[in-house]
């Protein structure tokens, strides 16, 4: 969930920002389809020079109920501990470990590294040379992106949040080269982000790379049925995925581009006799 002044957006190539909703009503909805964790990063903070939305948290944490990672605007522990307290799970920096990389030290030794998530944002493709992406200026960092990644890792964060700038709001799939390359060089686990456009998308990401887990927010916003769709085709490829949800979709099929296609009439109107009752997830 990508945050603007206090909406969610579609983000677009971080260029390109149009609103989705309330982040509390976001929340309550990916809840209900059941996603495994959910991310939320305040674009804003950071370059509106304040700390991060504690009451906006505090709000859509009542709405949580999985894991909850939070990122923008975090500079200090102070701020940390407010977050957490609120109910957060797990926090997400980026421009701080940039800028002042042993904070990651003492938020993982204050914290536990599995409460350190590190975004890292990332331009180029495998014909020209990756580098590291500084969202606030723009700028193309003169940073190794392997070394860093390696360094995050041992200054102790728990994850590392790995975003394709070039692939955000494209809709192409996951730059697979560059998550293979970075997962294969650390050893914490890769969440991959960038480019999710269909359930297909998803499985080429496992099979093709060693990350631990895909990431989208334009596809599980705007596209019906989405996080479902995507367990069930993962589950039926022989994925380790939690599908818990009474809408399994495990007997429809797909178009070209994974939405549903309609069942039979008959298979409808035998449905109409079918009682089922309200999930709570």
């Amino acid at each position: 969930m990508v945050v603007k002044n206090g909406i969610v957006v579609q983000s677009i190539l971080y260029k390109k920002y149009l609103p989705v909703g309330k982040p509390h009503i976001a929340v309550e909805f990916l809840n209900q389809w059941g996603i495994d964790e959910i991310i939320l990063l305040d674009i804003s903070a950071t370059k509106e020079e304040r700390g991060p939305d504690v009451a906006m948290i505090r709000t859509l944490a009542k709405k949580c109920f999985v894991p909850l990672t939070v990122g923008g605007g975090v500079t200090n522990l102070d701020q940390v501990k407010e977050l957490m307290s609120c109910g957060a799970d797990k926090i997400s920096i980026n421009r701080k470990a940039l800028v002042e990389p042993k904070f990651i030290s003492m938020f993982a030794h204050e914290y536990g590294n599995q409460c350190v998530v590190v975004s890292i944002d990332v331009v180029g493709n495998k014909q020209s040379e990756y580098k590291v992406y500084d969202y606030l200026s723009g700028a193309h960092l003169d940073i190794d992106l392997v070394t860093w990644a390696q360094e995050v890792e041992e200054y102790g964060a728990g994850e590392i949040f790995l975003t394709a700038v070039e692939r955000d709001g494209s809709y192409r799939g996951f730059d697979v080269e560059l998550i293979d390359l970075i997962s294969e060089k650390v050893d914490i686990p890769v969440i991959a982000s960038g480019g999710a456009g269909n359930a297909e998308h998803f499985h080429h990401l496992f099979h093709m790379t060693s990350a631990s887990a895909g990431c989208a927010a334009n596809f599980f916003h705007f596209t019906e049925h989405s996080v479902n769709i995507t367990k069930s085709h993962l589950v039926k490829k022989k994925l380790p995925v939690r599908l818990e949800t009474h809408a399994d979709y495990g007997e429809n099929e797909f178009d070209r581009e994974f939405r549903l296609r309609k069942k039979n009439d008959q298979v409808l109107e035998d449905m109409l006799f079918i009682r089922i009752e309200k999930e709570i997830i």
